[in-house]
């Protein structure tokens, strides 16, 4: 009995961590993209001009979703590596990274601040690339979960960018109320 804990009992703390981080995770960025009125029910959004490779509007929240969840496996397993040099840092970094990925659909969505939103999924980048690099130094694995994320800022970055140059007035642009009829009955 020379163990502190069991492997048992080491995996049973990293599934309470994990239920944790990823229900937590999903909502705010569940949260974030309501908050905003994300995606193409948001009629300035959808007036806007997008670039061809823009995918459907179903791939968002499905990627989205899956991202998150990775993100709160990943923050999970640095959470459980409790005595890991570098942790409180990477700790630290992750949660700088999802604040401002949670900022970003305000910005962009709401605050129709595309250039913005541009720099700071600039931003957002290469904080993630310092998180990943310190996850890589704690646990590989939860450093492996990462690369998804960035992937997708990337993509979405240059997506941001398109739409930024298709649309160089889209923080000016102004769409029409909806139309709504009453009719009244004499």
């Amino acid at each position: 009995m020379n163990e502190i804990a069991s492997r048992g009992q080491l995996r049973m703390s990293y599934l309470r961590w994990a239920l944790f981080t990823v229900p937590t995770i999903v909502f705010l960025g569940f949260l974030s993209g309501r908050v905003a009125n994300s995606g193409y029910e948001n009629r300035w959004f959808a007036a806007l001009d997008k670039p061809s490779f823009m995918p459907p509007g179903w791939a968002f929240p499905v990627a989205w979703t899956i991202l998150y969840i990775l993100l709160g496996l990943a923050i999970a397993i640095i959470l459980h590596a409790r005595g890991a040099r570098l942790r409180g840092l990477a700790i630290t970094l992750f949660v700088v990274q999802m604040v401002m990925n949670l900022i970003w659909s305000p910005l962009f969505f709401r605050a129709h601040m595309v250039e913005e939103a541009f720099l700071l999924i600039v931003a957002m980048i290469l904080v993630t690339l310092g998180v990943i690099w310190l996850f890589s130094r704690i646990r590989m694995t939860a450093a492996l979960l990462m690369i998804p994320y960035v992937a997708w800022l990337v993509f979405a970055a240059t997506l941001n960018h398109s739409i930024d140059t298709l649309n160089p007035n889209a923080s000016t642009l102004v769409v029409p109320a909806a139309k709504s009829q009453i009719r009244t009955t004499f």
